[in-house]
């Protein structure tokens, strides 16, 4: 049985029309023009206990919409969902101590005390044992190595050692569903690549169901095997990353450095010119056609260094967008 089902879920936000001026403000307490905006249309899914998986989609397409309905904080305008075989928005003390929500925009530790002030609070909340907790945060900070960190002020902390005493706090409870929401963002790429492995990690050990949202594309590279793409509120696809680069990641990109000065109408007959000045070349090449265009550009041009790279997963995911609009 799935650990998250979600059938024909919806949303749809109320706001007002409201014109410029005063004479519009006066107007507007008498009558308004209201405008529906949809974030969620109709969208279903299911997702298996231990399964890690990226939830993607541009700014707007509905992404943090639905983790919120998944954790309870919004109420939906239509459709099902039960996570754990709870109905998420009825708020059952049960299913809350079962979950976590991790933003990566919002913060959940108190800005001006230690870190461990707030994970004792959380430990209170959640009602976890003095046994469990000890053993949990212990082997948490451990993992994050934020041992050194946890007693100084969350306001002195930097960004990424922020979001690591974020995560020891969302998951002191052990929680079977965790909802990522841009975890990585505003990290460098040390912090980041320290994020993916004790994500992985958690996720391997403990069985832990995830859903990843970010615009990170390197984040769902690393992490998912499987990804949900939503766009406009709609789902257009739910499969595995490797489909996804199989359909529309149909060409590769060659890299060159040149001994000296080339002009790009020498360049242009091997592939498209993605960029070009007197001694780099990138172009765009399809990806039956690599091998032979990589010995052409070798025997032809005074290329002192070539490299074959595969697109990125970013501009793979843009691709897609385009073709479903």
């Amino acid at each position: 049985m799935p650990i998250i089902e979600v059938k024909n879920l919806s949303k749809t936000y109320t706001t007002f029309k409201k014109e410029a001026g005063l004479l519009a403000s006066m107007k507007s307490l008498f009558k308004r023009e209201k405008i529906e905006v949809p974030a969620a249309k109709s969208i279903s899914f299911n997702i298996k206990e231990g399964e890690l998986v990226g939830f993607l989609g541009p700014n707007g397409a509905g992404k943090t919409t639905t983790l919120k309905m998944l954790s309870g904080i919004l109420y939906p305008s239509g459709g099902e969902a039960r996570v754990m075989g709870y109905v998420p928005w009825e708020r059952k003390p049960e299913y809350q101590k079962k979950f976590s929500l991790v933003m990566g925009q919002k913060a959940q530790l108190w800005w001006d005390l230690p870190a461990e002030d707030s994970f004792v609070l959380n430990k209170e909340i959640y009602e976890v044992s003095d046994k469990d907790y000890k053993k949990t945060r212990d082997e948490l900070v451990e993992l994050l190595n934020v041992r050194d960190l946890v007693n100084t002020p969350v306001r002195k902390l930097s960004l990424g050692e922020r979001m690591k005493c974020e995560l020891v706090a969302a998951l002191l409870h052990n929680p079977k569903v965790i909802y990522l929401d841009e975890p990585t963002i505003g990290l460098d790429v040390v912090s980041q690549q320290k994020m993916w492995e004790f994500i992985k990690h958690y996720n391997e050990t403990r069985q832990t169901t995830i859903m990843l949202t970010s615009h990170y594309m390197k984040d769902v590279e690393k992490l998912c095997k499987r990804v949900i793409v939503i766009n406009d509120g709609k789902i257009i696809y739910d499969g595995t990353l490797a489909e996804i680069i199989k359909k529309y990641a149909d060409y590769k990109i060659i890299k060159m450095t040149f001994e000296k000065a080339i002009d790009s109408a020498d360049i242009a007959p091997y592939g498209e010119i993605i960029e070009s000045n007197n001694t780099y070349a990138s172009l765009r090449v399809p990806k039956t056609e690599t091998a032979k265009r990589v010995s052409n550009i070798l025997a032809k041009l005074p290329a002192s260094d070539i490299l074959v790279e595969e697109v990125p997963i970013e501009d793979v995911i843009r691709r897609m967008f385009t073709a479903k609009s």
